[in-house]
């Protein structure tokens, strides 16, 4: 069959749309060869439930052109447990990056480093990279009795994992406790109380792997919010409230055997891997703060107010073990002058993504739901990272006819560098504050109305008799 000419060249434009679509949508990077890392400098934080990185970087240019951007990389093993990723330059200000791909290099996580002043030839520069990993602690032995420690085990890679030529790297490895098991042992290696460290490890090739095994105590609390639902609730009135309705499970090795509280109460060593209470961050204007469950209110909970933060100790009802699980509710009130901004009819709302649930947090999935005045138009989000947005829906309350704009999204994997502001852009008709108040003086209007006509009216059936004999 032959095609006329008409219909090849619009099956060409059709294909060539198609190559430019698909090349825009994934970003393609190449590895430069001009770029090298002169000296890479380290350290790995074991020692509470998340494995937090930071690295050093001192990055030479040793080609002939200026460089502006860079790459950074995380292994195949690693790179689904990411839970946060950024860089800052020498002057501490954050540097963007932007996820990319390799070719040849599928099984690899990239992200491309954005440098505001490009380094010149022959010069270098100094980048911080943070990485944050959850899930990668893993409890060895995975049960143990309730007297017993906590043991993990890290596996991780000894040498900084780059797609460049590292000429000179140090690893120190915290691991907070002097009772370590066993550890891998590559010379040059030292260790002291609390730390490890390897290195200095001279001209590595680009992803280098060598396998890093550290067995030690970890009694630190391996709390995992499996889910979070936070509503906050906006009013014109002065006030925005918000409610959390949190799922937490202690992930750590799981409870062997009876749950004795008898020793648990009388011996403070009893159950040293589990969860008496947590410390949870308000904002420092939170008042009518309430924390429940499913039997009511829980009374042990402290309040402590500070200059920039209210302080709760939450305990909750039992002690949590490996496996144990507890869901609760914690809601309070703040001021909307400190998070609403207004300009005319024009309104923006500026509020925490999260708020902090306790230290080390690490949450499965969080929904925030944002609940808006009724009459709410125009509503732009702007986040300060990549979210999951959920169809927009109404919620009715007291007094409201159209109902309330609900705008929600959902963000997996979550650690306190989430912890970030968003912002809601909304338009507001001040006119329509006074919808309520007429309402409800429409309604007892009405009312009054109804009740003057009831009394006003007779529904006898026989009249009075007004004569009188004689």
């Amino acid at each position: 069959m032959v095609l006329p000419a008409m219909a090849k060249i619009r099956l060409s434009f059709i294909f060539y749309l198609y190559i430019i679509v698909k090349c825009e949508s994934i970003n393609v990077d190449t590895i430069s060869s001009d770029i090298r890392f002169k000296n890479v400098d380290r350290t790995i934080d074991i020692s509470s439930q998340l494995v937090k990185i930071t690295s050093r970087i001192t990055l030479e240019n040793i080609g002939g052109t200026p460089a502006k951007n860079f790459l950074l990389a995380v292994e195949d093993h690693a790179k689904n447990s990411v839970a946060f990723f950024g860089a800052k330059d020498s002057n501490n200000k954050e540097i963007r990056l932007v996820e990319t791909t390799v070719k040849g290099y599928d099984y690899v996580r990239f992200w491309r480093a954005e440098l505001k002043e490009p380094v010149n030839a022959g010069a270098s520069a100094t980048i911080t990279v943070e990485s944050v990993f959850t899930k990668t602690l893993q409890p060895y032995p995975t049960a143990i009795t309730q007297q017993e420690d906590q043991l993990i085990k890290y596996v991780g890679n000894l040498f900084s994992y780059s797609p460049y030529y590292v000429v000179s790297q140090k690893t120190n490895v915290v691991v907070n406790t002097k009772n370590v098991e066993s550890f891998t042992k590559v010379k040059p290696f030292s260790q002291q109380d609390g730390s490890i460290q390897y290195g200095a490890y001279a001209n590595t090739k680009p992803f280098s792997e060598k396998e890093l095994v550290i067995h030690y105590k970890n009694n630190s609390p391996f709390l995992t919010v499996t889910r979070v639902e936070r509503l906050i609730e906006v009013s014109h009135w002065g006030n925005i409230a918000v409610e959390e309705v949190i799922e937490i499970e202690h992930t750590g090795a799981k409870l062997k055997g009876p749950f004795s509280r008898y020793d648990y109460q009388q011996d403070h060593h009893s159950g040293p891997a589990s969860v008496r209470s947590y410390k949870t961050l308000l904002p420092a204007s939170a008042s009518d703060v309430y924390y429940r469950d499913t039997n009511g209110n829980i009374s042990t909970s402290n309040m402590k107010v500070k200059k920039d933060s209210v302080e709760l100790d939450l305990r909750p009802r039992y002690p949590l073990f490996g496996g144990w699980r507890t869901h609760y509710t914690l809601g309070y009130n703040v001021p909307s002058y400190e998070y609403l901004y207004q300009s005319g009819n024009e309104y923006l709302l500026k509020m925490r993504v999260i708020d902090h649930i306790y230290d080390d947090m690490q949450v499965d999935e969080l929904v925030t739901k944002i609940i808006l005045p009724e009459g709410s138009t125009n509503i732009k989000l702007n986040l300060p990272y990549a979210v999951t947005r959920l169809p927009d829906s109404l919620h009715y309350t007291y007094l409201d006819t159209k109902g309330r704009p609900v705008i929600s999204f959902l963000k997996k994997n979550i650690v306190e560098n989430h912890i970030q502001d968003f912002q809601l852009r909304y338009t507001f008709p001040r006119l329509l504050m006074l919808q309520e108040p007429l309402l409800v003086v429409g309604f007892l209007y009405a009312l009054f109305l109804c009740v003057i006509i009831y009394v006003r009216l007779d529904f006898s059936i026989h009249k009075a008799d007004h004569h009188h004999k004689d």
